[in-house]
């Protein structure tokens, strides 16, 4: 009897493309309407499924750098709205904090979780 289904040959399917195109629309729309907690958690979404996909494409060995990475991204961007107009304060504050969150979970998966050795 012959097993249907996919072979090994075929790539799978990425998970990663639909949270990206989820992410940035949430982050637009916390940032637009000042919304801070909606800001945050769309810039988060963004940032994880690139780095996922950096990850999952071979362009990066890790996902902890590339978070990092991601993080000074966002501590620029934050504080350009944050420090030079009054009225996008807390816009840039929600950026910033978005940064700060992937900053802690680059630099503490970076130190706390053990390295694998490739088979």
């Amino acid at each position: 009897m012959d097993e249907t289904g996919l072979s090994d040959q075929y790539r799978m399917a990425s998970p990663w493309p639909i949270f990206v195109a989820l992410g940035i629309p949430i982050a637009e729309l916390g940032i637009l309407f000042d919304v801070f907690v909606i800001a945050v958690g769309g810039l988060l979404l963004f940032c994880g499924s690139v780095t996922g996909m950096l990850k999952e494409a071979g362009y990066a060995k890790t996902v902890w750098r590339p978070l990092v990475v991601f993080a000074g991204l966002l501590f620029v961007a934050g504080g350009i709205l944050a420090f030079t107009d009054v009225n996008l304060v807390t816009r840039g504050y929600a950026i910033i904090t978005a940064g700060a969150l992937l900053a802690a979970a680059g630099i503490g998966g970076e130190l706390l979780v053990p390295k694998r050795e490739t088979i």
